[in-house]
């Protein structure tokens, strides 16, 4: 199935609730369903496996043709046989091709709740996350049954699409076409799959303790997982750690790596990062996170003498600076951590904000900064960069080269092409992750490196910290790299509002002291007005 059938199908799930729900509201019960579909299609494709291995001599499971047929019918039913291949039970009476037939029956909301239950009885890793909410949905009789057939026409094959992230692609679908309030509102915006790619190609987190401390959907961890098995590593060689503010939205991270296999510690609860973190103690290797952009009021007054806070204290009207220093807070002597946030945060002086980015570059914690081409998003047009910090930017675990006193800078904003049949979102190409990547790379010196590192005008430059000095601590790579067109993105949208907001009460006010002259001086010769 192409992603573009898969989206035509999200459409026409979202048009069949349309008017009888919110539009917040679309994405559960359509995640729900394309979450019973998916695994019911795993796990007949695992029946198909099993059938192949009794008819393959080289295999453990090699039966004589007279015996075969025999086998398949226990083994079908055997649970190990699924299980030693990260596939979920499904009881038949919980099966999407078995529940479908019942899509008349006007108890189908019910039907499809004790299906879930049963499947989260039977599946020990998905107690308490599946939806079980359909038998209370607003819907007219039949819209839930036309519903399953609109899902039924998704077709998901484990060679094509197990590494594929389907929970964040519907999670993204349905925020960035149906449910945009929702997502502004808090500043929370799905990362694309190309996006997180850079971020996982640079960090290459093959194992350690890896952590995000505002999941999502679980996307971060499902591309670290598939970069480990692309380069021969096997899946559970790393450690997954995460936390989420969305009680929801937990849920569907923990389905999303439990449909793979992942093992996963999302702490005991849900729970705001910065007040009720769940990983305290945690020193993590790597770090990937796209945490909600320019939050205010996020309790900056309950935190004023906070560890965490260990190059200032960020504002309260803004929490990009509180983001950068949890995650620092949480990395291991050696770790590295990459995040996507506002292109504001590169330059910005707004509370204190640029005192403590230089103080953060002065600390030598800064390794890498890119900046990224509009539309990459789908639901935000706030232009975003990435951002690299280490712990340890000496020759050693991390790479060859020394680049202590050094950040390298990557200006990506001329890459992306428009993603097929869109015309507003792009996306990097496979060819352009790797470039940025081996740049990368290549500067450190690292084992994933290929050949020695030099500078490219207005695409890469390696400076030195007295040279960003010279710029007030920006970091902004089009300032280094050479760029001539370096766009006026730099701050937020506050930040301009209050810059213009003062220069306009500046010259109301000079304007006012000028009308007050002229009709002095008219007075003085006879007219007044």
């Amino acid at each position: 199935m192409t992603e573009t059938e898969f989206k035509k199908l999200l459409w026409d799930s979202a048009n069949k609730l349309r008017g009888a729900m919110s539009a917040a509201e679309y994405k559960f019960p359509v995640l729900g369903l394309v979450f019973l579909k998916y695994v019911s299609d795993i796990f007949d494709a695992q029946r198909e496996v099993i059938h192949y291995r009794l008819s393959e001599p080289e295999s453990d499971l090699y039966m004589p043709e007279n015996m075969r047929e025999e086998a398949f019918l226990v083994l079908s039913e055997d649970r190990d046989a699924y299980k030693q291949d990260n596939v979920f039970w499904i009881p038949q009476e919980a099966r999407f091709s078995e529940l479908l037939k019942q899509a008349a029956n006007p108890n189908l909301g019910k039907l499809l709740d004790d299906g879930m239950a049963v499947i989260e009885r039977e599946n020990e890793k998905l107690r308490g996350v599946l939806y079980r909410d359909f038998a209370r949905l607003p819907l007219e009789a039949g819209v839930l049954g036309d519903l399953m057939n609109i899902v039924a026409r998704m077709k998901f094959d484990p060679k094509q699409d197990s590494s594929r992230d389907v929970f964040g692609e519907v999670y993204e679908y349905f925020l960035g076409n149906f449910a945009l309030s929702e997502g502004q509102r808090a500043g929370q915006f799905y990362t694309p799959r190309s996006v997180v790619s850079v971020l996982v190609e640079i960090l290459a987190p093959f194992s350690g303790r890896i952590y995000d401390p505002a999941c999502g959907s679980g996307g971060m961890f499902v591309y670290s997982e598939r970069f480990i098995e692309a380069h021969g590593g096997k899946k559970g060689q790393a450690a997954i750690y995460g936390q989420e503010l969305s009680a929801t939205t937990r849920k569907l991270a923990c389905m999303n790596l439990a449909i793979r296999g992942i093992d996963y510690d999302m702490g005991k609860a849900h729970g705001d990062t910065f007040h009720n973190d769940q990983h305290p103690d945690l020193r993590a290797d790597f770090v990937l996170a796209n945490p909600p952009f320019n939050i205010k009021g996020w309790g900056a007054d309950k935190l004023p003498k906070d560890p965490r806070w260990k190059y200032g204290v960020p504002p309260d009207g803004n929490a990009n600076y509180a983001w950068l220093q949890h995650m620092l807070a949480r990395l291991s002597a050696d770790g590295r951590a990459g995040i996507v946030l506002a292109n504001g945060s590169l330059t910005t002086n707004t509370s204190g904000e640029g005192d403590i980015r230089a103080s953060m570059v002065k600390g030598d914690v800064v390794e890498c900064m890119v900046s990224l081409p509009g539309q990459l998003f789908a639901n935000t047009q706030i232009p975003a960069c990435l951002w690299f910090l280490s712990k340890n930017k000496g020759a050693g675990k991390n790479g060859k080269q020394d680049r202590r006193g050094q950040i390298l800078f990557i200006d990506a904003r001329k890459l992306a092409i428009l993603i097929p049949g869109s015309r507003k979102q792009k996306e990097f190409s496979e060819d352009e992750i790797r470039q940025i990547a081996q740049t990368y790379h290549n500067w450190r010196g690292t084992q994933w490196g290929e050949n020695g590192y030099e500078d490219v005008p207005g695409f890469c430059k390696s400076s030195s910290l007295d040279e960003i000095e010279k710029h007030g601590f920006a970091l902004t790579p089009g300032r280094y790299v050479g760029a001539t067109d370096v766009e006026d993105d730099d701050e937020v949208f506050e930040e301009q509002m209050t810059k213009l907001t003062s220069e306009l009460k500046e010259l109301f006010s000079r304007g006012s002291e000028l009308e007050q002259e002229v009709r002095t001086q008219l007075g003085r010769v006879g007219y007044d007005i």
